[in-house]
């Protein structure tokens, strides 16, 4: 090869480097410019509208008839009744308690019945069990009641008083025991109702595409979730209530027992004379 030859294919040599530095920077930079593009493109496509529902509560009253609205307003008496038993019903079973303490603190360090009947707060079940126990053997004596004897008589005042303490205790946990078991049907009337309503509208229109089944049929639904959620609290509560009224009683008896055997033989059960 000549000299001059040499000096060409350095200098074709030369340019082609020369082109590779110079456009090298540039496509850098229009990936770099691309790469923004990129990116913002997936943020652009993750945008989701947002859909109001159609169907609900709101819409299950807006659109329901006479009965899919009496069966809402039945769920939810049932609601407010079983809350408002637990709540009253706690109460009563929490100051029936306290009084049972309060009794076994003060009453029984009496010197008489009659002190003790003073300590006790008037209207409670130990007052008055104590009042009726009291009462029975004061008017013994000189009343038609005199053929029976004094033992036999008290025992009926006592155990009187406690079988109308715990008629009082059970009130309002029939009514938890009946929505409790009642709840899930009338739910599950109010399903059906609106089922059949919503497929007899699918038959007139005459469109049985999904969207126009699966709202209707989903909105009734909504009526077997209520009953359910009205149904579980009512079981929960009327077996929590039973268990606290059990203690209570047991509270209850106990005092009566101690009672009627202080007024007969001026000792309580188990002490020794």
């Amino acid at each position: 090869m000549s000299l001059m030859q040499k000096m060409k294919t350095a200098a074709v040599a030369a340019l082609l480097a020369l082109s590779g530095i110079t456009f090298m920077p540039q496509a850098a930079e229009a990936q770099d410019a691309a790469t923004p593009a990129a990116t913002e493109a997936p943020l652009g496509e993750a945008k989701i509208e947002s859909v109001e529902n159609p169907y609900g509560i709101g819409a299950l009253w807006a659109q329901g008839d006479f009965v899919s609205r009496g069966v809402l307003v039945m769920m939810l008496i049932m609601s407010g009744a079983t809350w408002y038993i637990m709540i009253v019903k706690f109460i009563d079973q929490s100051k029936l308690l306290k009084q049972a303490r309060a009794a076994n603190e003060t009453f029984w360090k009496s010197k008489t019945v009659a002190d003790g009947l003073a300590t006790l707060s008037s209207g409670s079940p130990f007052w008055y069990i104590a009042d009726r126990g009291v009462t029975a053997q004061a008017h013994h004596e000189g009343t038609l009641v005199e053929q029976i004897d004094l033992s036999t008589w008290v025992t009926m005042s006592v155990s009187r008083a406690v079988d109308e303490i715990q008629s009082r205790l059970q009130g309002g946990l029939a009514v938890l025991a009946t929505v409790g078991s009642t709840a899930p049907f009338v739910g599950l009337f109010g399903t059906v109702w609106g089922i059949y309503h919503a497929l007899t509208a699918i038959g007139i229109s005459g469109q049985a595409s999904i969207d126009k089944v699966a709202g209707p049929v989903g909105e009734a639904l909504i009526m077997t979730a209520i009953g359910l959620a009205v149904a579980v609290p009512a079981v929960m509560g009327y077996n929590w209530l039973v268990r606290r009224n059990k203690a209570g009683m047991e509270a209850v008896r106990a005092f009566s027992a101690d009672l009627h055997s202080v007024l007969l033989s001026g000792s309580r059960v188990g002490e020794k004379g």
